[in-house]
């Protein structure tokens, strides 16, 4: 009889953690539309490979690739494309995601690199042009023209990792001109009028 009472004891015990596992495996489950729902609308983290975004994303001065978050809420949902944000999108050549910065929206006239084969084009109603902050080192739409709104999936907002670069991301700001000439200055400085010389060939569309 004694025996009988613990192997039901043991058998009950067993049956309660098994059903404990089962209702955390449950729980588990029903948050997991919730996560795929917030990845896929709303926002993500990821690292940025390659050069093509120097000096504004993976500096030469990180030994880090950058972790930025992407901020899909504000193109899936809200819709908004603005001049000058750097956005992620589907290479309409390979398909593969690429990150850029949108230079000129529909309406706008922009005086293209080589290998462009125009010399000027006038960005179709639906496209947006875009590129590389790096323009020795980016496929952009000097090479595959205009790019469909459809395949622009999120914006870069905040970059998360390293550190000692976590913050928002912000447009070029002038360096302090009482600041040490130190290679950050010169860095500033140069992004600064590398925003100027492309904001130069554009002719915003009234």
């Amino acid at each position: 009889m004694l025996r009988t009472l613990k192997y039901l004891r043991s058998s009950c015990g067993e049956f309660m953690k098994a059903h404990q596992t089962l209702r955390r495996t449950l729980q588990s489950l029903l948050w997991l539309p919730l996560g795929i729902t917030f990845v896929e609308y709303f926002y993500t983290l990821k690292s940025i490979r390659g050069r093509s975004m120097q000096p504004t994303l993976n500096p030469d001065s990180s030994s880090w690739r950058d972790v930025v978050l992407f901020d899909r809420f504000a193109i899936r949902i809200l819709r908004k494309y603005e001049r000058g944000d750097i956005v992620a999108l589907q290479s309409p050549t390979d398909s593969k995601l690429v990150v850029k910065r949108i230079v000129a929206l529909q309406g706008d006239m922009v005086k293209t690199l080589p290998p462009y084969p125009d010399v000027e084009i006038r960005v179709p109603q639906g496209h947006a042009w875009v590129e590389g902050d790096e323009a020795f080192h980016s496929e952009d739409s000097n090479t595959f023209g205009p790019v469909p709104l459809a395949l622009i999936e999120s914006k870069l907002s905040f970059v998360v990792w390293p550190l000692a670069r976590y913050g928002p991301i912000r447009k070029p700001s002038s360096p302090n001109p009482n600041d040490p000439r130190d290679p950050a200055w010169r860095i500033k400085k140069a992004a600064v009028e590398r925003e100027q010389w492309r904001n130069s060939r554009i002719t915003i569309a009234q």
